[in-house]
């Protein structure tokens, strides 16, 4: 094994950053998020306070993520849009591994829930990560303009995903 070079390592650092403030934002508005919900849910149904808190949520998420974690100039509904499709990917990814747990475990041990939970979640956000980085945030142009460091960057954001 090799220690990488200086180049790899000023490549790295970018998506490392990007990546805490993903990370940094994401789950500030979770944390929000689940306050909202329970205040929330004492003047509405509980499903539909945590429906409405999940759409705005993910609106104000996606912004954050936008102007913080990627930094990026893209806006408009389509980046709500896609940001909303890997949102519920992260949803289905989650709710299949406990399905499958609960499948596998009929009466699992709540740590042994939890456990799969965050560990789904995290796997998620990850592939949350690297979706909203390359197909939600990503820069789509090529030609004169294109930076062979930003797809040294995508390429590594992907690798570190597999």
């Amino acid at each position: 094994m090799t220690a990488p070079t200086r180049r790899q390592t000023r490549e790295f650092r970018p998506l490392v950053a990007s990546f805490v403030r993903f990370v940094v934002c994401g789950g500030g508005v979770g944390l929000a998020s689940s306050g909202a919900v329970l205040l929330l849910g004492e003047q509405l149904p509980m499903a539909l306070a945590n429906a409405l808190v999940t759409v705005v949520s993910t609106v104000v998420a996606t912004e954050l993520h936008r102007r913080i974690s990627f930094r990026s100039e893209r806006k408009g509904w389509r980046v709500h849009l896609r940001s909303g499709v890997t949102v519920a990917v992260s949803y289905a990814f989650t709710t299949g591994a406990l399905l499958c747990l609960f499948a596998v475990r009929p009466d699992p041990s709540p740590l042994l829930a939890q456990s799969v939970y965050l560990s789904a979640s995290a796997l998620a956000g990850v592939g949350r990560f690297v979706l909203l980085r390359i197909v939600v945030f990503g820069d789509r142009s090529r030609g004169a303009a294109h930076d062979p460091g930003e797809e040294a960057l995508s390429r590594a954001a992907v690798a570190m995903a597999v």
